[in-house]
């Protein structure tokens, strides 16, 4: 009787488990802190991943993720693989097919041009000739893409940002493409004269989150959950555990 009293317990808790409500989120596996801090292919921090968490959370859904190359991101989102993609743009993702919410602009991604501390002088993009950039795989650049295209400069791929910044350091090429997020975070711990340094801003791109319109994910409820989330400062208290800022106003939203 004990056996069969276990085994039915037991029974009840698998269908809990079960029929517990998930929200599928993509992680791109280029990501680095302090995006996101991914550790046997899962994410465990980074202030993405507590935005994410926290969405989920308020919403009632238990947070699952799906770290894949951040070429297949947008193809795992269209063939319905995740149910939100964070960190995105509609200009990153011109042709998206099927049906989605946007949420409204969420954070501000500021993408420099970054050099040594020997080569720190301001430099206007355009001008670069003949240069190898480094960037990373499946990173679209569009200020740089003409010159990529033309083989006026060429492109170093590596699979992260930090990756990127580490072969700057070591002088593999005099110029990289990185965000002021991954910068901050890379140079915090090296003293001022070994610091890396922006020479231009390239860009400047307001990122939200997009969902997937379907019956079984309540996308509106999780725009009203981001917009309480942003108007509220959540976001801005998130940013600041990882003594950084989101880049937007704290007192209103960007305009969509």
């Amino acid at each position: 009787m004990r056996l069969l009293a276990l085994s039915a317990v037991l029974l009840v808790s698998g269908f809990a488990h079960a029929g517990e409500a998930s929200l599928r989120f993509s992680i791109a596996d280029a990501w680095a802190m302090p995006l996101v801090q991914i550790d046997d292919h899962q994410p465990t921090g980074g202030f993405l991943f507590d935005i994410m968490q926290s969405m989920a959370a308020q919403a009632n859904l238990t947070a699952e993720y799906r770290v894949v190359p951040m070429q297949r991101v947008q193809r795992t989102l269209e063939r319905g693989a995740i149910d939100v993609r964070c960190y995105a743009a509609q200009s990153w993702m011109p042709n998206l097919s099927g049906d989605y919410t946007w949420s409204l602009p969420l954070l501000i991604q500021r993408d420099l041009l970054i050099s040594t501390p020997d080569n720190a002088a301001p430099r206007a993009p355009l001008t670069l000739t003949g240069e190898t950039i480094g960037t990373v795989l499946g990173y679209a650049y569009p200020t740089l893409q003409a010159a990529f295209d033309n083989d006026v400069l060429r492109r170093d791929d590596a699979r992260s940002e930090v990756q990127v910044l580490q072969k700057l350091q070591i002088h593999r090429y005099r110029y990289a493409v990185g965000n002021q997020w991954s910068l901050d975070w890379f140079n915090r711990n090296l003293p001022e004269e070994q610091k890396l340094r922006g020479v231009a801003v390239l860009d400047e791109q307001p990122v939200g989150c997009v969902v997937r319109n379907d019956t079984s994910i309540p996308a509106q409820r999780l725009m009203r959950i981001l917009l309480r989330m942003r108007m509220s400062g959540e976001i801005d208290r998130i940013m600041s555990r990882y003594n950084t800022v989101s880049g937007l106003p704290a007192d209103r939203p960007a305009a969509p």
